[in-house]
């Protein structure tokens, strides 16, 4: 599934959604259009599509690499903590920002999360205004004021405004700060 979700340009964002239930996929995808965000939203429904996507094999060849993994921990078949488990141990996809999303709030998800290197840990929203609102404060934070690094052109860029680099927030930089700490 994709949608354009925003007003077309070339500067959209691929967010690639990674959401087993196929109501909560459709309530972020009409959320990503009621912000008019310009970003391409493609939704897969398991781990197994998700890592097939973002390695670009399979029925995903022609897809783009995404600029931002919004991750359900729990998935059926291959595990959400496998997915990013996967993608931040590989020097090709570790820069590209992984928020974990559920519905659970244990403690244990949240720590085992951060110890994966996610770079956030959203609790999914109960009613469908939530979801939107979700969806601005992604669009706020993560497409306003992060910074990404470019793997093609090694040079810093804000994601609103090229949208196409991978690369490593200020929280990989601080995760990465805090692990050193810890040492």
């Amino acid at each position: 599934m994709s949608a354009m979700a925003g007003p077309p340009t070339e500067d959209a964002i691929t967010i690639l959604l990674v959401e087993p239930n196929p109501g909560d996929a459709r309530l972020f995808d009409e959320s990503f259009a009621d912000a008019n965000i310009a970003c391409d939203v493609h939704t897969v429904s398991d781990g197994t599509n998700a890592l097939d996507f973002v390695h670009r094999r399979n029925d995903h060849v022609e897809r783009p690499r995404p600029d931002l993994v919004l991750l359900d921990f729990h998935l059926p078949g291959v595990s959400g903590e496998d997915v990013l488990t996967e993608l931040k141990s590989d020097p090709a996809f570790r820069r590209i920002p992984v928020i974990v999303m559920t519905s659970s709030d244990t403690e244990e998800d949240i720590a085992r999360s951060y110890d994966l290197h996610a770079n956030a840990y959203v609790q999914k929203p109960i009613e469908p205004d939530e979801f939107v609102e979700l969806v601005r404060s992604f669009e706020n934070f993560w497409l306003t004021f992060v910074r990404l690094s470019s793997s093609e052109t090694g040079e810093m860029s804000e994601m609103g405004e090229t949208n196409k680099g991978d690369g490593a927030s200020k929280t990989d930089e601080t995760n990465e700060a805090n692990e050193a700490n810890e040492e």
